[in-house]
């Protein structure tokens, strides 16, 4: 298990240090452990983690809480995956994908719910755009 600092993580992540501690702070980010000399140490997990929270952060444009939402159900998708596995019984392992299915139904309407309204920005732009080039085209020819 490769350790990093967390200038190397900040680098790696394009985050500054600060931001990386505040995540830590609120929560995002799971404490690291530390060295003799109280320095921080991170493992790829938490730059796997901080992909994920930048991804949500600027692609689906999250906020702090939304974000603390979206990596909570990320994380219970997570362990029911890795209960699921370990499950022997066709009948439990059934019940327990059923309730996986319900956990990622609720992960997807949480992006579907953000996805709708950027589309309806991207919507209104188009159709400012497509005023501006009629009023182009009825003055150019005025």
């Amino acid at each position: 298990m490769k350790i990093y600092k967390i200038e190397d993580v900040a680098k790696q992540c394009g985050l500054t240090k600060r931001t990386i501690r505040y995540y830590e702070e609120i929560g995002l980010l799971f404490p690291p452990e530390r060295s003799e000399g109280g320095f921080r140490l991170y493992s790829d997990q938490h730059v796997e983690r901080l992909k994920k929270i930048i991804n949500a952060r600027d692609v689906l444009g999250f906020s702090l809480p939304e974000l603390q939402e979206f990596l909570s159900i990320s994380e219970e998708i997570n362990n029911q995956r890795l209960e699921i596995r370990q499950i022997e019984d066709i009948e439990l392992k059934l019940e327990k994908i059923t309730e996986m299915e319900q956990t990622v139904g609720k992960q997807l309407r949480i992006i579907d719910q953000k996805l709708e309204k950027l589309t309806l920005i991207q919507t209104e732009f188009h159709q400012l755009y497509e005023r501006i080039l009629e009023a182009k085209i009825k003055y150019k020819s005025d």
